[in-house]
């Protein structure tokens, strides 16, 4: 084929969640089919399989590429010239690779050579301008921007419009691809003065285009109904909110009396929140400790004494008179950096640092809840000796400075921190290393696709870029992705008023 013969194209790219349901030779053949009759001209196939399974059902052009985890590099677009061999035998008409400037296990040359050797095209996967100048120097067919935003740092939503046109400055054969879900982004992209467009997930990935719509759903269905009672009980104090969606449309904030118990906190709530009654529809609570099926029991009693498996979601349903559901607060603000923050609706795991530790864990679209996420209890970093948060919060921070002859609070630590002194950046440094260590096993328990940082000691100016510090010296496919929690301290609040409109 022709390098014109793509212009002015819309190209499908047919893969399925590695793993998913629709990962089988057949639907991808069935989406590849449907692609073009649709309107589709041309097809991005991942893997030599699926290449020669379209192959044999289409007539199309194809784009071929194989995706690998390597243990050193973090290419996964072709990386190796048999790569490029198998998709040529399979039918590939194009051939993709990742043309990024990265540690690589062949060069952008090697890899054109084995292409050109074939009489195929060749696409450049690229990140950024440089890439494509590079690329179109070596030789290269068409350049992409596939790789835009997906080489460090946060990814971005939308896609790069501007490196589009950047790139049309050096060539007619753009190839725009990456995060273009919508016909609306498509056509600012061909407006951009792309040659090609390509969309994926948004067309052949069920599993992705269902995530978004639920969460679009989800969200008008909370701000159509009633809002939600939301309930965060803290060691020290209680926040109570009315929340629809997103929005927190009052609260009032109440000490808790540690000496009183949960009945009487509930009480105090109630008291508070009565010129609401006919406002709320259900009740949402997150609480210190452990929720199980809406018993709550104290993990460490010196942050509230909870009588064994006290029935909150009972006795808050017979208080309020609304259906009440409770969970862990840190499996509620998981939930909401996942729904509405930081998380990005992907597998996120939430840690909050402060006087303790934290944790929740979201895989697959649902919470983890009961003891899942308490990272801060976890002993093996500590042989046994204590809970991991006794050596990294906040607490153990001010126990720190009092030891070494510095009596200081946490913000007063990282002032000096900041102001370079040793003491205090010693304290804060061996906080940041062991909540990398905890992220690293994290990362490989549940490879989340983000790990968000909260809390006060988590989002202190510094320590987040301390703990990145610790982990710069991974592979890249085993490094955690930190970043900053979004919703600040209304994460539980809004995490619970949306878990308890779920309850049906």
């Amino acid at each position: 084929m022709r390098k014109e013969d793509l212009n002015l194209s819309l190209i499908v790219s047919c893969q399925p969640v590695p793993g998913g349901a629709m990962d089988e030779a057949i639907f991808v053949s069935g989406f590849a089919r449907a692609a073009l009759a649709a309107g589709a001209r041309a097809l991005r196939i991942e893997s030599a399989a699926y290449v020669a399974a379209v192959r044999a059902a289409v007539d199309a052009p194809i784009i071929g590429i194989v995706k690998r985890d390597l243990d050193d590099s973090p290419v996964r677009i072709t990386p190796f010239i048999a790569d490029v061999e198998a998709l040529a035998d399979a039918g590939a008409d194009i051939i993709a690779f990742d043309a990024t400037d990265r540690p690589r296990p062949e060069t952008i040359e090697a890899l054109l050579a084995a292409i050109k050797a074939r009489g195929l095209l060749s696409m450049a996967d690229c990140s950024c301008l440089k890439d494509a100048e590079r690329a179109l120097e070596a030789g290269v067919d068409f350049v992409g921007t596939t790789m835009s935003g997906y080489v460090g740092g946060p990814e971005p939503v939308e896609p790069d419009i501007a490196l589009i046109a950047a790139m049309r400055q050096l060539t007619p054969y753009v190839i725009a691809e990456g995060r273009i879900r919508t016909p609306e982004q498509a056509a600012e992209a061909v407006r951009a003065g792309a040659g090609a467009v390509v969309v994926g997930s948004a067309i052949t990935r069920t599993e992705h285009v269902t995530s978004w719509f639920d969460a679009a759903v989800s969200t008008a269905f909370s701000q159509r109904e009633g809002a939600t009672l939301a309930i965060d009980i803290g060691g020290t104090k209680t926040l109570a909110a009315l929340v629809r969606g997103t929005q927190v449309l009052a609260e009032r904030t109440i000490a808790t009396s540690r000496q009183v118990g949960p009945d009487a906190w509930l009480a105090a709530i109630a008291e508070q929140a009565q010129s609401w009654s006919r406002q709320y529809d259900r009740v949402g609570i997150a609480a210190t400790g452990l929720i199980d099926d809406g018993r709550w029991s104290a993990l460490n009693p010196a942050t509230l004494a909870i009588p064994d498996a006290y029935p909150l979601a009972a006795q808050a349903e017979n208080l309020f008179g609304k259906p009440a559901f409770a969970v862990n607060d840190a499996q509620a603000a998981a939930w909401g950096e996942h729904r509405f923050g930081a998380g990005n609706n992907e597998d996120t795991v939430f840690l909050t640092i402060s006087t303790g530790i934290g944790g929740g864990v979201v895989v697959n679209g649902q919470p983890l809840l009961g003891l899942a996420g308490h990272f801060g209890l976890i002993r093996g970093p500590t042989h046994g000796q204590a809970p991991l948060e006794d050596v990294v919060s906040g607490r153990w921070m001010a126990a720190e400075a009092a030891r070494t002859g510095h009596p200081a609070e946490a913000p007063e630590i990282f002032q000096k921190a900041r102001e370079g002194t040793d003491w205090a950046e010693a304290i804060v440094a061996q906080s940041a290393a062991r909540v990398a260590l905890l992220c690293r096993d994290i990362q490989m328990m549940f490879a989340p696709k983000r790990i968000v940082i909260g809390g006060g000691i988590g989002l202190a100016p510094g320590y987040l870029e301390a703990v990145r510090a610790q982990l710069a010296g991974l592979a890249p496919h085993l490094a955690p992705h930190l970043v900053a929690a979004s919703l600040g301290p209304h994460a539980g609040i809004i995490g619970a008023a949306d878990l308890a409109g779920r309850q049906r």
